[in-house]
C-alpha cells in the first residue's frame, strides 16, 4: 500500500445521508457520496492484511485491496479493471450490499472501524462510467444460443457472462422491465431505477436481447435455443395464517413496494387497488431489510405512525458472541428508514388479526421469552410465550417475513438454474455469485 500507516492517523468516514426532513419528502437516493480527496483517503485505510478476510467473506470473491491501493494512488481505470474481474455489476452491490466484506474487515476486530469497502466501490463504478472507461464489448459469436429465463441480478449475470464468451443471449421476463427485485422490490431511494437502465442500456449494445412481458412455462421452454437457465426466484413470500387473515388491509410487502416503484415509474393505479399508507397506523411484520423498506416507503406515503415487530429477541446492538468475527454478526442494525421515524419491538409473536367491518384495525400479539445472546441465532420454534398480549392498533398490516424456497424439480441436463429459484431467497451478492458460477458451467456443457 502506499501508505502502509494510514489506518492508524486516518478515522473511518462515512459519506452519510441526506437530512432527515429532506429525505423523506421524495424518493430520491438517501446516500451521499464523498469528494475525490476523501474518497482516497477513506481507500488508503486498507491495511493490504496478509489474510484479505474481506475477500474471504465476500460472495463473488472481490480483491479489495489491490483495488483499494489502485483508487488511493489515484488509478480509477485500473482500479475499475480489478473490481470489473469479480462483480458483474458493483453499482448495484455499491449501493444495496449488506458488505459482509466490512464485517470481516480486520480494522473492524481491532477498532469497530473497517474500511468503507462498499462505498469506495461504488465510487470506481461510478467514476467508469463518467470517465467513459466502461465501454460495450463487442464478443465473437460462437454460434450457440443461450435463454435467460428471469431478468433479475442472477440471470442479468448469467446472460453477462455468457455473452462476454460469444453466446447468443435471449432473456425472457413476465414484468415489464429488467431487473427483478432490484427494480420492483428495493425501493427508489435506495437503488434509483436509472442506475439499472443505464446497465441494460449497456447490455443490449453488446447484444443481449431482452424479450419483456413474456410468461415462460419452466415446462415447455421456447425452442431454439443450446441450453437454458431459469433465474426465476423465490416469489412465494412467506404468509402468516393466524385468524383474521381474510381482513382487507393486510398485504405482503411487494405487493407496497412493488407498486410503488411502478407508480414512480409513471404507471396508475385504481383508488381499489392502490395500496398506500398515507394517513394510517401502519404494523410492519418481520425485522429485515424488506420490512425496512416497507418502513421508508410507508413514511414517504404519509403514514400516521409506523411499528416494526420481530419474533426474535432484540440482539445486541454491538458485539453477539454467538457470531464472533469474522462471521456475519448478528446485532441490531438501524437503517436510514429506521432513522426516520419507526416503533421496534422485538420478541412478540402475532396471534390474531382483529378488525371492524372486514377491515383490519389491529393485531394481538403475544410477549415470547427472551433467550441468551448465545442462542439467538436458533430456529424460531425455541421461542417460548409467557402468556402476555396486547393488541398493537394498525390500519395497514405489511408481512415482511422473508420467502420460501422454491420446490425443486429434476431438469434435462440442458436445462440450468441459477440465485434464488435453486439456494433460496438469498442476497444480490449471493445471486451474483451463483449467477457467475451457474454461466460457467453451462460454458462448459456446451463446450465439452
Amino acid at each position: 500500500m502506499g501508505d502502509s500507516k494510514a489506518f492508524l492517523t486516518i478515522p473511518r468516514y462515512e459519506a452519510g445521508y441526506r437530512p432527515v426532513l429532506e429525505r423523506i419528502t421524495d424518493y430520491s437516493q438517501v446516500e451521499q457520496t464523498l469528494n475525490t480527496h476523501d474518497r482516497k483517503q477513506q481507500a488508503s485505510r486498507c491495511m493490504d492484511c496478509g489474510v484479505p478476510f474481506c475477500h474471504w467473506a465476500c460472495p463473488v470473491g472481490n480483491k479489495q485491496p489491490e483495488w483499494q491501493d489502485a483508487l488511493y494512488r489515484g488509478k480509477w481505470q485500473e482500479a475499475y479493471r480489478i473490481l470489473a474481474s469479480t462483480c458483474d455489476f458493483p453499482e448495484f452491490t455499491g449501493r444495496i450490499c449488506p458488505a459482509p466484506c466490512e464485517k470481516s474487515c480486520v480494522l473492524n476486530l481491532s477498532c469497530d472501524e473497517p474500511v468503507t469497502i462498499r462505498e469506495n466501490e461504488a465510487a470506481i463504478v461510478e467514476a467508469a462510467f463518467r470517465e467513459g472507461y466502461i465501454t460495450p464489448a463487442n464478443p465473437v459469436r460462437n454460434g450457440r444460443s443461450v435463454a435467460i429465463i428471469g431478468a433479475g441480478p442472477a440471470g442479468l449475470t448469467v446472460a453477462n457472462q455468457l455473452n462476454l464468451k460469444g453466446y447468443s443471449i435471449t432473456v425472457f421476463d413476465k414484468a415489464e422491465a429488467p431487473g427483478g427485485l432490484l427494480r420492483f422490490g428495493i425501493p427508489n431511494f435506495k437503488l434509483d431505477k436509472t442506475v439499472i437502465d443505464r446497465r441494460i442500456r449497456l447490455l443490449e449494445q453488446e447484444g443481449i436481447r431482452f424479450v419483456m412481458q413474456t410468461t415462460i412455462d419452466t415446462q415447455q421452454l421456447p425452442h431454439g435455443f443450446d441450453a437454458y437457465c431459469l433465474c426465476t426466484g423465490a416469489e412465494i413470500p412467506r404468509d402468516l395464517p393466524i385468524p383474521g387473515r381474510e381482513l382487507k388491509g393486510i398485504h405482503f410487502a411487494l405487493d407496497l413496494l412493488a407498486q410503488q416503484n411502478r407508480v414512480l415509474a409513471g404507471q396508475s393505479f385504481g383508488e381499489a387497488e392502490r395500496i398506500t399508507a398515507k394517513g394510517k397506523r401502519v404494523l410492519v411484520i418481520g425485522g429485515g431489510d424488506t420490512g425496512s423498506d416497507c418502513i421508508g416507503t410507508s413514511i414517504r406515503q404519509g403514514a400516521i405512525s409506523v411499528t416494526q415487530i420481530e419474533i426474535m429477541p432484540e440482539p445486541p446492538t454491538h458485539h453477539n458472541p454467538a457470531t464472533p468475527w469474522p462471521q456475519w454478526p448478528l446485532i441490531r442494525k438501524t437503517t436510514s428508514s429506521h432513522e426516520e421515524g419507526c416503533t421496534r419491538r422485538w420478541s412478540l409473536a402475532s396471534k390474531e388479526f382483529i378488525g371492524k367491518e372486514g377491515h383490519i384495525t389491529g393485531v394481538v400479539v403475544e410477549k415470547q421469552a427472551e433467550a441468551p445472546i448465545v442462542e439467538q441465532v436458533v430456529a424460531r420454534t425455541k421461542q417460548q410465550p409467557v402468556a402476555t398480549t396486547e393488541v398493537i392498533e394498525a390500519d395497514l398490516v405489511l408481512l415482511a417475513m422473508g420467502y420460501l424456497k422454491p420446490e425443486l424439480s429434476e431438469l434435462p441436463a440442458h436445462v440450468f438454474r441459477a440465485g434464488d429459484v435453486a439456494t433460496g431467497p438469498s442476497l444480490v451478492v449471493r445471486a451474483m455469485m451463483e449467477g457467475r458460477r451457474v454461466a460457467a458451467s453451462i460454458n462448459a456443457f456446451l463446450t465439452k
